[in-house]
């Protein structure tokens, strides 16, 4: 089993790349392997609508969209981590996942459904619930099971060594990590029981106004 983590701070080593770490740690207690997807500084497109997606491709390939794509689609669960920019997610992580996820409908293997998924956020002071709302909304959309700790899934700290210093945020870490090690153990022991994942039908899509 495998966790595909994304930073999407342009800081690689900061502040969210150290609460993603914490979460790997207990993963790996677990038996679970993690691999951390670095955003990094490089410019992400805003999705345009342009409706050219196909088959789980962006048409433009500038940027790691397509990349993440393909890799999501052999991973078991996601962890998504942000700083908070103005008490909202970053905008380059905003970005990536407006066209991940879109594209990912598209595919004739989605890579998300009923695959576990958890939000990190990590702030210097305030702006975290607002941020963990957003990144959330991702996944009830694309039917993942959200997992959850035991205090929101948040770090505070204005650099890595501070962020060392909140206890609380580190054991609400550690808690995603056992959680969606538990979560994924039991999914795939319902898998060899002959439990499979719930029938997904095609999408109805109401518009009233024409």
């Amino acid at each position: 089993m495998k966790v595909l983590m994304v930073n999407g701070s342009s800081n690689l080593k900061g502040c969210t790349f150290t609460a993603l770490t914490e979460v790997g740690k207990a993963l790996e207690k677990e038996g679970v392997e993690y691999e951390i997807f670095q955003l990094g500084a490089k410019p992400i497109r805003d999705c345009i609508g342009c409706g050219k997606c196909h088959d789980g491709k962006c048409i433009f390939n500038d940027d790691d969209v397509n990349k993440f794509a393909e890799m999501a689609k052999e991973a078991d669960g996601f962890v998504f981590g942000s700083p908070v920019y103005y008490a909202h997610p970053s905008g380059r992580l905003l970005s990536f996942l407006d066209r991940v996820f879109y594209c990912s409908t598209t595919s004739a293997q989605h890579p998300f459904y009923f695959k576990p998924a958890a939000a990190v956020i990590s702030a210097r002071r305030g702006g975290t619930t607002a941020s963990f709302d957003v990144i959330n909304k991702y996944f009830t959309i694309a039917m993942m099971p959200v997992v959850a700790s035991s205090y929101w899934n948040m770090v505070h700290g204005n650099t890595p060594e501070e962020v060392m210093q909140d206890l609380e945020g580190l054991q609400t870490m550690g808690n995603i990590g056992s959680n969606m090690a538990w979560m994924l153990k039991n999914i795939a022991c319902g898998k060899e029981h002959g439990i499979a994942s719930p029938k997904y039908d095609k999408s109805q899509r109401t518009n009233f106004i024409r």
